[in-house]
């Protein structure tokens, strides 16, 4: 209930298409984070000369051209990448098809890493905009960044057109605002510029105008080119034909923040407004500009509301970006196939969340403190530009398309002015924290490259195409008895249902003295075999483990330790409580060929159990119902299936769940090619909601009332903490599913990763994300 008001009613995956964006709703989605560079470029840029006097403020505008040129040559440049990359041209994209994967990966790193201190940057503007108008909220700066956070984070969860539609106001009011302020002041202007309240404060020399200083000064007002690559990575989002719409908006966006930026420079240096960092109280270059102009009337508070407000909003840009860049490094191997995953309103929700968490601790790290975290900023912006660019020259010189001389030259161009700009800002701005930003870009590709070799290992193993399904499995049941209560009634129910073709071999683990324990079990079960001690001097788990290694089996044999519970509690309690289970589980959890299987007694399930009780034995279900859900064809599927196919069902299925169209027919054409006997039902789960459609399937078997269904659910076990992450999320969500599901068994079937496989060892796999099994 909470997540439907918060984030709204799940779209089902066709309704995508009636998510995209017209070029109207496109720029305040995409253009937010560059348009609102523009309140605090020119501040950045004046701050850096007020160190060498008032005198210095007569290069801003020469820095600003300098600037706008830069801008301009990135914009062109970008138009061509979007068009020449009609799904998405990303820096990544660009540099990892005409570079190689290095090179893409650091672009990669670079953006992640400035979408992440965009949302950052932006908040914390925006919080200190708030603060500066409620000085009452001071004591409260990093709480109110934290609760805009959430509220970003929550309107892009809702979805792209929502957001757009909510953003488009304060993104055009800004836009407005801007150019009414300086159509006002350059008419002003006309019989002499008013001055500044600033205007006589004095600023004391405390460098010399060297050319690091202006190097330093052009690096500060670069800042006004942040985000122009979100259009890039953003292009499928835009409604059809969408390069070409892609590539007009980026235009518009860019001849808007040119102007701005311009403007506000020359306006500044005409109204002669002085900042720097040792004012106090500190006011901002466009209040100060806003209220000269407008002499502090209502235009001017309006001036200031919009200005917050797109402070705040500009975050998201990021929050369109990132999500979608994680998806396709997901899609690619190099990231956990889990961003691929949509969410109820059709975007990429897990990257949205990470991305909060990531700027959320950034700003507490910082403690909300603006002049520290725009000190790491655009380094990797510039970096990113320059890889994008240099791969479409490497693109262009490479297919000589029609024009690619031209294309080259203008890509060229634009490499070779953003390289510079990469060099000048890397050394300006290295010592105050731009050294952050370059030492963790290495880090980043390193681990982007440790979870791509994890995804490739695993592939291989999977597609050794070992297995098929004429190789034939046993499967001996060990029964741990530890009473001869209702749960034991179950599970020994269950086992007569499945009708193992091997021996049960019933161990006894309980308290009672042996003979009275034989003779319990010999009234309760006497198909199922003479009750067999442990033998003593060890502990259970302990004394488990070597009986199961004792047994003889084939190479491809399973042994299935059954283990009867009570669920009686919720999810949480019944985790604390399970304690047998859990530690049978964890015992085995290596051992090749070994599954633990829990049969659970549910509290629908109790009133049942009793009348079987009264009966003295258990009652022996009519049918055996087991169903094994698949995402990929690979030798953990067969696997599985054989496994499946052991327990004797009267009635064996596979079930794909396609949360997205084209999915089932790859898997259709993939299973007619294997030629797998083995039925295989298809169902859609047009909201990505697998949990549903799946517990529908099962219940059409449950309802009649005389089935029980056993779902088999291939799961991951790795022999590195880390590689827990990439795997198994949704097999741990259909067993939360299932555990409360009366009439229901779910088995676990290990699938152990990492290490070269032994004998046995092959068991089966549930590959997350992707057919290929990786």
């Amino acid at each position: 209930m909470v997540k439907r008001v918060l984030v709204g009613r799940p779209h089902a995956s066709e309704k995508l298409e009636h998510q995209l964006l017209p070029k109207t709703l496109a720029l305040p989605v995409f253009a937010s984070d560059p348009l609102s560079s523009n309140a605090y470029a020119t501040e950045e840029m004046m701050l850096v000369l007020a160190l060498a006097g008032a005198t210095a403020f007569r290069l801003m505008l020469p820095i600003a051209l300098l600037i706008a040129l830069v801008l301009v040559i990135v914009i062109t440049s970008y138009r061509q990448t979007v068009r020449a990359y009609p799904k998405g041209g990303g820096s990544y994209i660009v540099a990892r098809e005409n570079l190689g994967t290095i090179p893409g990966l650091v672009a990669a790193s670079a953006i992640l890493q400035d979408y992440v201190l965009t949302v950052a940057v932006s908040i914390t503007a925006g919080t200190i905009a708030i603060v500066s108008a409620a000085p009452g909220l001071a004591d409260h700066s990093l709480s109110i960044a934290m609760a805009l956070i959430v509220f970003v984070a929550l309107t892009n969860l809702r979805g792209v057109k929502e957001a757009g539609t909510l953003f488009a106001i304060p993104t055009y009011g800004f836009v407005v605002m801007i150019y009414i302020t300086l159509v006002t002041g350059f008419i002003n202007c006309l019989d002499g510029c008013p001055r500044a309240a600033s205007a006589d404060l004095p600023l004391e020399e405390t460098q010399a105008l060297t050319l690091f200083l202006l190097l330093r000064a052009f690096a500060s007002g670069s800042t006004a080119l942040t985000g122009v690559e979100a259009i890039a990575d953003g292009v499928q989002a835009f409604r059809r034909p969408q390069s070409k719409n892609a590539a007009a908006t980026l235009g518009f966006m860019g001849m808007m923040t040119i102007g701005m930026f311009l403007g506000i420079t020359l306006l500044a240096r005409g109204l002669e407004v002085r900042v720097s960092e040792h004012l106090v109280p500190h006011r901002s270059v466009l209040a100060q500009i806003g209220e000269t102009v407008f002499e502090g009337g209502v235009p001017f508070y309006i001036l200031q509301i919009f200005t917050a407000l797109i402070l705040i909003l500009a975050a998201n840009t990021s929050y369109q970006d990132f999500p979608r860049l994680s998806a396709i490094l997901a899609r690619d191997g190099f990231m956990p196939r889990q961003f691929m995953n949509r969410g109820d309103r059709l975007v990429f929700s897990n990257g949205i969340v990470v991305l909060s968490l990531l700027a959320a601790g950034l700003v507490w790290i910082f403690d909300a403190n603006l002049t520290a975290l725009i000190q790491l900023y655009v380094v990797g912006v510039f970096t990113a530009f320059t890889l994008s660019q240099a791969g479409m020259v490497r693109r262009w010189i490479r297919l000589k398309e029609p024009g690619w001389r031209r294309s080259a030259i203008i890509n060229g161009v634009g490499a070779s002015a953003t390289g510079i700009v990469l060099v000048i800002v890397t050394l300006t701005k290295f010592t105050h924290g731009a050294w952050i930003v370059v030492a963790a870009m290495p880090l980043i590709v390193m681990v982007l490259l440790s979870v791509h070799r994890h995804y490739e290992d695993v592939r291989r193993r999977l597609r050794a195409r070992e297995l098929t399904m004429d190789v034939e499995v046993g499967n001996t049941f060990v029964a741990l008895i530890p009473d001869f209560g209702a749960p034991t009634r179950e599970m020994v129910s269950w086992l007569l249902t499945v009708r193992p073709e091997r021996e049960v071999i019933p161990l006894y683990v309980g308290d009672l003295p042996l003979e009275e324990a034989e003779a319990r079990w010999e009234a309760m079960a006497p198909r199922l075999g003479r009750l067999r001690p442990l033998e003593p001097g060890e502990g259970e788990t302990r004394a488990v483990r070597r009986f199961v290694r004792s047994l003889d089996r084939g190479e491809n044999d399973f042994v299935t330790v059954v283990v009867p519970e009570e669920v009686s509690t919720g999810l949480f309690l019944y985790i604390l409580r399970r304690t047998r289970s859990f530690r049978v589980k964890a015992a085995f959890l290596v051992e090749p060929g070994v599954v633990v299987t829990d049969i659970p007694l549910l509290p629908a399930e109790r009133e049942t159990a009793d009348a079987r009780a009264q009966e003295e034995r258990p009652l022996e279900l009519s049918r055996n119902v087991c169903l094994v859900p698949v995402s990929g064809i690979h030798d953990g599927t067969i696997r599985a299936l054989a496994y499946a196919r052991s327990l004797r069902p009267a009635h064996l299925e596979a079930i794909f769940l396609a949360g997205e169209p084209e999915e089932a027919d790859e898997i259709i054409e993939e299973w007619r090619r294997q030629e797998i006997d083995i039925p295989l039902t298809v169902v859609e789960a047009p909201f990505r909601d697998y949990g549903p459609p799946f517990l529908e399937e099962i219940r059409r078997f449950t309802r009649r009332g005389d089935t029980i269904v056993t779902v088999v659910l291939p799961e991951f076990v790795v022999d590195k903490w880390r590689h827990a992450l990439l795997h198994n999320q949704r097999a741990l969500y259909f067993k939360r599913r299932l555990l409360f599901e009366p009439w229901v068994v779910a088995v676990s079937i290990p699938y152990q990763i990492g290490s070269a496989p032994g004998p046995g060892a092959r068991e089966t796999a549930e590959v997350e994300g992707g057919r290929d099994g990786s």
